[in-house]
């Protein structure tokens, strides 16, 4: 458990340095942190871990971030280009002269998690932790012993939110490794709508660690796109547990894109907890190298006349390894339910290599569900007939893989994101061609 203790003696000296703060939060620090050593890091052993080994990261000697500094034209150069309401991080630290909170709708609430505690600390006690508490991992457990900067996101009832809002996370290459554990806070009234982007990116040297938890709630009618772009520096260890809440005739669409990071886990999990509610998981992860990248997620059909549809692909080259384990759960009496899940695969290299386990639980009579994982290579046929309409063979092979990302990229909207995961999934294409007609025609071929 030694390295159990590295963490909490940083810990132990971070919470020296603190200024006074509210008993419960001061107590919820504790809870994780007890967790945490009681549990110690996961292992191989462990079912929900069987494919991932943390060991880069419990091994890791991390320090906490003491200051937000980043060159203006840094962080142009990483930021997205859209326009958006944006609140930025360095390290975990917030940066003020990197945000731009200016123009915020009436009714939409985004601050950093420093500051919604000191404004009105008792109106966040209450969400906070109430969807991903320390007995979920160790990890959520870890970050809520460290917890305290983060982004809190609230839309007030029958708000439309014409604008993003984009919560942008940088790592910088610093001397020494950092950790950096943030906290997200959305709460979505009534009938509103919103877009939310997470996006994880950084300097190429770095290594650091994040490990960020992420609470969704969603009321009555309200509609939530997500996007999680994750192309966080190679070298990058990122973890995330995103817990959503839906109540009656809510819809929330995840967008969860991963294309950078050394070892990457994300857990995505919906309630869905009214008659109506609807989650959307689609999901792309673009693995190098030896890069490692899981996925867990998890659909709780908890109510009648509720729908999910997920579809996850996985494209691997060289010696990368993805994981894939997905699950809809449908409760007891939860009739008339539909549960969707598709997760397919594509290994670019011969030593690539997936793990995907598709699940499905039922206790009710009355539903349509579906699932299913396949796992394939480039057929070399359309290769060879795109190659006979006079394109080389590495172009060819780019197209055919972006068709096969198509299905998934065709519901991304925002072309900013879009067009980062195409650069990095098929590279530079040459101008000369009609990207939009050869993906077609590849994806015909292919078929």
């Amino acid at each position: 458990m030694s390295e159990v203790f590295t963490f909490l003696e940083t810990l132990k000296a971070r919470n020296q340095e603190r200024v006074a703060e509210p008993t419960w939060i001061a107590a919820r620090r504790q809870a994780g942190a007890a967790r945490f050593e009681a549990m110690g890091f996961p292992t191989r052993r462990d079912e929900e871990w069987k494919y991932t080994d943390v060991r880069a990261i419990s091994e890791g000697n991390f320090t906490l971030a003491k200051d937000a500094e980043f060159s203006q034209a840094g962080a142009a150069a990483l930021t997205l280009p859209i326009d958006a309401h944006r609140l930025t991080f360095v390290d975990g630290v917030f940066s003020a002269p990197l945000s731009d909170l200016d123009g915020l709708p009436q009714g939409v609430h985004v601050l950093p998690l420093s500051q919604a505690l000191h404004d009105n600390h008792e109106a966040v006690g209450g969400p906070l932790g109430r969807l991903t508490g320390v007995e979920f991992s160790p990890f959520a457990a870890l970050n809520t012993a460290f917890m305290e900067e983060g982004a809190v996101v609230r839309i007030a009832p029958g708000t439309v939110v014409e604008k993003p809002i984009l919560l942008q996370f940088l790592s910088r290459a610093n001397a020494e490794p950092t950790m950096c554990h943030p906290r997200v806070l959305v709460e979505a009234a009534g009938r509103c709508e919103a877009t939310l982007i997470e996006h994880y990116t950084g300097e190429d040297e770095a290594q650091n660690f994040t490990n960020v938890v992420g609470e969704y709630m969603l009321d009555r009618g309200a509609i939530l796109n997500h996007y999680k772009l994750q192309e966080a520096p190679l070298g990058d260890y990122h973890v995330a547990s995103m817990h959503v809440e839906q109540n009656r005739d809510s819809r929330y669409s995840s967008y969860n894109l991963n294309l950078g990071g050394a070892l990457v886990r994300n857990d995505l999990i919906s309630d869905l907890n009214g008659k109506g509610a609807e989650a959307n998981f689609l999901g792309l992860f673009f693995g190098q190298g030896r890069q490692h990248v899981d996925n867990h997620t998890k659909v709780n059909h908890n109510a009648p006349l509720t729908f999910s549809n997920e579809n996850y692909k996985g494209i691997l080259g060289d010696r990368a390894h993805g994981v894939f384990n997905g699950k809809v759960f449908v409760k007891r009496d939860s009739q008339k339910i539909e549960g969707f899940q598709s997760n397919q695969n594509l290994l670019l290299s011969d030593r690539a290599r997936i793990d995907a386990k598709p699940e499905l639980e039922i206790y009710a009579d009355d539903v349509k569900c579906s699932h299913g994982t396949t796992t394939g290579q480039l057929d070399e046929e359309a290769v060879y007939a795109l190659r006979t309409r006079g394109i080389d063979e590495a172009t060819a092979r780019a197209l055919l893989t972006l068709a096969f990302a198509g299905e998934v990229l065709e519901e991304v909207t925002l072309d900013a994101i879009s067009e980062r995961v195409e650069l990095a999934v098929a590279g530079k294409l040459p101008e000369r061609f009609n990207l939009t007609g050869l993906v077609e025609t590849a994806t015909a071929l292919n078929e």
